[in-house]
C-alpha cells in the first residue's frame, strides 16, 4: 500500500510560480511511474506530467515548456514545479503513482493522492 500526500497549493497571481511536492509513505518509490493530474471545476480530471521509474518524462502541451516533474527517490517525493502560472491552470492537483511506469491515462494509475488546490488569479 502506498499513500501519497500533495502540498503546496495556494493562491497566485497569473505568471507566478508554484511548486508542488507529493510525499510517499508505505512504500519507496522507485519502481513507480509518478503522474500529475488536474481537475477543474465542471471538467474532466485530465493528466499534466509524469516520470517514470527511469526518469523519462511526458507534458501535456498546454503545460509543456512552463511545468517541471522530477522526482527524488531516496525521499519518495516527486515535484511539480510551475510557472508562468495561467487562470487557466486553476484546478485541483493530485499525484499519482502506477506500478506499471506512469502514463498518461488515470485509469493506469494504483494509488492518489488527496489533492491539493491551486488558484490563479488574473
Amino acid at each position: 500500500q502506498v499513500q501519497l500526500v500533495e502540498s503546496g497549493g495556494g493562491l497566485v497571481q497569473a505568471g507566478g510560480s508554484l511548486r508542488l511536492s507529493c510525499a510517499a509513505s508505505g512504500r519507496t518509490l522507485s519502481n513507480y511511474g509518478m503522474g500529475w493530474f488536474r481537475q477543474a471545476p465542471g471538467k474532466e480530471r485530465e493528466f499534466v506530467a509524469v516520470v517514470s521509474w527511469s526518469g523519462g518524462t511526458n507534458y501535456a502541451a498546454s503545460v509543456k515548456g512552463r511545468f517541471t516533474i522530477s522526482r527524488d527517490n531516496a525521499k519518495t517525493t516527486v515535484y511539480l514545479q510551475m510557472n508562468s502560472l495561467k487562470p487557466e491552470d486553476t484546478a485541483v492537483y493530485y499525484c499519482a503513482a502506477d506500478l506499471q511506469g506512469g502514463s498518461s491515462y488515470g485509469y493506469e494509475y494504483d494509488y492518489w493522492g488527496q489533492g491539493t488546490q491551486v488558484t490563479v488569479s488574473s
